[in-house]
């Protein structure tokens, strides 16, 4: 007996775990307290949970590099696994249901391609809340923000995934020459995350040829579900990508 046959929340043909069982509420609030897991320190991160084949060959001396916060489904987690094959990274995301989710197909993908997707993992966590217990100084080189919540009221403001007080955070993990990517179809919210962006000391926009070269750029909007989303209803977006810089003396 096959070892999912009859286990509906699995596609029998492809060993994928079926999206409409791991439905869960588009929003969530990130400032109240949930119960789960949160590691003291990124030396606490147990990378042989989520990459035990290439912790065993390389002995834990690779990190975690992109980090795609709020990963939803994983859909850039995935396009993003086989175009850097020898990087790690790592989506988070709030909601149990859509991470579980992430997690499973993660296992699925690993099963049915032996040897591809090693080097990407889920973690269910708040992201605005424990980023620096996570990841050090200047560990990583990509980080994204897909499609977050708007959180289109003016109180909720503080809520946004980016601002001038979690930019601060996020220069600390991003190394120097790192990048910042974000999208979104609400106009007014890429406004913001810009503004955000353009009015903070240690980063800078991308020019256009450097936009234009880099291979990520194009998934922002292709890889997610919200990005196919946008794209068949004919929406527009609105990407603001910006590059680490050092201080200047």
């Amino acid at each position: 007996m096959l070892e999912n046959e009859g286990n509906p929340t699995v596609n029998k043909v492809t060993g994928l775990p079926r999206k409409r069982f791991y439905r869960a509420r588009a929003h969530s609030n990130p400032l109240s307290d949930s119960h789960f897991p949160v590691p003291i320190s990124p030396s606490h991160v147990d990378y042989s949970l989520h990459y035990p084949q290439d912790f065993l060959l390389s002995n834990n001396s690779k990190k975690i590099q992109f980090a795609d916060v709020g990963c939803g489904f994983g859909g850039l987690l995935i396009s993003l696994s086989t175009l850097f094959p020898d990087t790690l990274m790592i989506g988070m995301e709030l909601r149990d249901k859509v991470s579980e989710y992430v997690k499973e197909r993660i296992l699925g993908l690993r099963v049915a391609n032996p040897g591809q997707y090693q080097n990407v993992s889920v973690v269910r966590t708040n992201s605005m809340k424990y980023i620096p217990n996570y990841f050090g100084k200047g560990q990583l080189s990509k980080m994204f923000f897909l499609f977050p919540d708007p959180h289109f009221k003016e109180k909720n403001h503080r809520r946004r995934v980016i601002s001038p007080h979690l930019l601060d955070e996020y220069a600390y993990v991003v190394e120097v020459g790192g990048i910042i990517y974000t999208i979104t179809d609400v106009e007014e919210l890429g406004e913001w995350m810009k503004a955000c962006l353009e009015n903070h000391p240690m980063f800078e926009a991308l020019t256009e040829d450097e936009l234009g070269a880099d291979p990520v750029v194009g998934l922002l909007s292709t890889a997610t579900e919200e990005g196919q989303k946008v794209a068949r209803n004919g929406g527009q977006t609105f990407q603001a990508v910006y590059r680490r810089i050092a201080l200047s003396p």
